[in-house]
């Protein structure tokens, strides 16, 4: 971080901020999702080798305290991620690092309580909801709330730089990659990983929210498509 920066947690007036879509709603993580988290990172645990994913109460209990002892200090702001169709608990994610830059009294920015760049990070799915609409409309959600509400300057991410899955999620929604961390975090394997950095900046966002938009129409037409093909076959029978 530049000297430039000095930054210190935010506080943002949104520690019960739901975020709503047609697909998803994120709302804010609590203990109440201890089971539908379970049930959702219990599918397939081999899809979390490089992702901190809780399993099991204990573990799913333990998460969520850390989450909200990040949320209490004004780090971070959890959600769990929810279905709209049927209300199931499809995963969780978060703002977090939030930053607030001290800015000189005479700046527009200086004392405002939203932060000035974030980080979205410990984002999961449950299996059926990988590379679905789910995944695209919250990664829109969030930056949306970012860009336009707190009207962030960068929004980061960080992936293991082994994890070819995350990363080329990251780029497919247009984040842009700004090199690998060297020994940056602790890995799920308890070593000091190298974490792939990418970032989108404001001035980046119209194109990349266009983007965003254009994937998650794409998404609800081919549901259309394999409605109808599922009707026609049905049908034939």
């Amino acid at each position: 971080m530049g000297l430039h920066e000095a930054c210190r947690a935010a506080h943002p007036r949104d520690g019960s901020l739901t975020l709503h879509g047609r697909h998803v709603r994120l709302e804010p993580l609590e203990l109440s999702h201890v089971d539908g988290l379970v049930k959702a990172g219990g599918v397939d645990p081999s899809l979390y080798r490089c992702s901190p994913v809780p399993q099991g109460a204990v573990e799913t209990t333990r998460y969520i305290e850390t989450a909200l002892a990040w949320k209490n200090a004004g780090s971070a702001l959890p959600f769990a991620i929810l279905r709209v169709s049927d209300q199931a608990v499809i995963g969780s994610t978060r703002f977090w690092n939030l930053e607030r830059w001290n800015w000189p009294p005479s700046h527009a920015r200086h004392g405002q309580e939203v932060p000035d760049a974030c980080e979205i990070g410990y984002t999961w799915l449950t299996q059926s909801a990988v590379r679905t609409a789910a995944n695209t409309e919250t990664k829109l959600l969030l930056l949306t709330h970012a860009f336009e509400a707190w009207q962030v300057l960068r929004v980061c991410f960080h992936a293991d730089a082994r994890n070819q899955r995350s990363r080329a999620a990251l780029e497919r929604i247009g984040a842009r990659f700004e090199g690998i961390l060297r020994g940056h975090r602790m890995a799920v394997d308890h070593i000091p990983r190298d974490s792939a950095r990418y970032s989108i900046l404001q001035p980046e966002w119209p194109q990349v929210r266009l983007g965003l938009e254009t994937r998650l129409a794409w998404h609800a037409q081919e549901n259309e498509w394999e409605g109808n093909v599922w009707e026609r076959s049905s049908e034939l029978h």
